[in-house]
């Protein structure tokens, strides 16, 4: 089943195998009320790393007791990430959640050639949308991670942002390499990676996708925006997934997203051995909930 909404990513989550999340400096509040809400709801049981004595205060402030076994002192972010990665690979823990500390702690920590938990490939960061008027879950990639990526960055995020969404139900992800225009340029390089994802996709290289490249932002999504053109794609009107040519067009097409469309926001790092749940260490509690719900469902697949 597709997963069409955070209402349903909450059910089918819900509806699984309970999962383990290792939270690193879970010492926040948001990070906290979002956790609990979660394993109060029977989605995810937790492990959390950090501060003890704080942890354990702010649990009593939300309302819970939080069990001292379930609770890793650690003195540091450094200490946090490292120790909430060892409960990976322990098999304590099925995925991670960023508390209140730097990404570029926990990610140092994750990559360590030595304790981390990369696969050798490229991760990126994944928002999922739920936007009151559209149809469906919508994926941004990547906004979060690369900077400017070049193609053969680009395919690597392509892949992951199509495992995550196989994840999330959907058996051929629609991908739309948005650039401002839909023909090729070379003064514009997005547009010639554009043409070469489209191209690679056909080829099989991302296994069953349709990637169309490259594509304005205006007909990726409206259908009648593509009949006034005359641009024929599978992915009009039905994207699943933007993949945004750098960093801050992705950035800022999610917080636009957020502030005038009235979007939920998930965010999760994918290409690692697990998954991980990353927001803003200032996000509110529903979006890092939801990217709980995003995580334990990819881990249930």
């Amino acid at each position: 089943m597709q997963i069409k909404d955070f209402k349903q990513l909450r059910e089918q989550a819900g509806s699984a195998k309970k999962r383990t999340v290792a939270v690193a400096a879970a010492h926040d509040p948001h990070t906290l009320e979002a956790v609990l809400k979660a394993h109060e709801e029977g989605v995810l049981d937790y492990l959390l790393v950090g501060k003890a004595q704080e942890i354990i205060e702010i649990g009593k402030d939300l309302g819970h007791e939080i069990s001292s076994d379930c609770v890793v002192d650690s003195d540091s972010d450094e200490d946090a990430a490292k120790k909430a990665i060892g409960l990976i690979h322990s098999g304590d823990a099925d995925f991670l959640q960023k508390g209140i500390l730097q990404t570029a702690t926990l990610l140092k920590a994750v990559v360590n050639k030595e304790t981390g938990i990369s696969q050798g490939r490229p991760m990126s960061h994944i928002a999922l949308l739920d936007i009151p008027s559209y149809h469906k879950i919508l994926g941004v990639t990547d906004g979060g991670m690369m900077i400017y990526p070049d193609l053969e960055a680009k395919k690597a995020i392509v892949h992951n942002a199509v495992e995550m969404f196989r994840g999330l139900g959907y058996d051929k992800p629609l991908v739309s390499a948005v650039c401002s225009v839909e023909v090729v340029n070379p003064k514009m390089p997005e547009t010639v990676d554009a043409a070469a994802l489209k191209e690679a996709a056909l080829q099989g290289e991302f296994g069953a996708c349709y990637v169309e490249g490259p594509i304005s932002f205006d007909l990726s999504m409206s259908k009648e925006s593509a009949r006034i053109k005359k641009y024929g794609s599978p992915v009009v009107g039905e994207t699943d997934i933007f993949l945004v040519p750098n960093i801050t067009v992705g950035n800022v097409l999610v917080k636009a997203m957020a502030e005038f469309a009235g979007a939920l926001m998930a965010g999760c790092v994918v290409g690692a051995k697990c998954p991980i749940a990353l927001n803003s260490r200032s996000a509110a509690f529903e979006e890092k909930y939801y990217s709980l719900m995003a995580c334990a469902q990819m881990v249930c697949k």
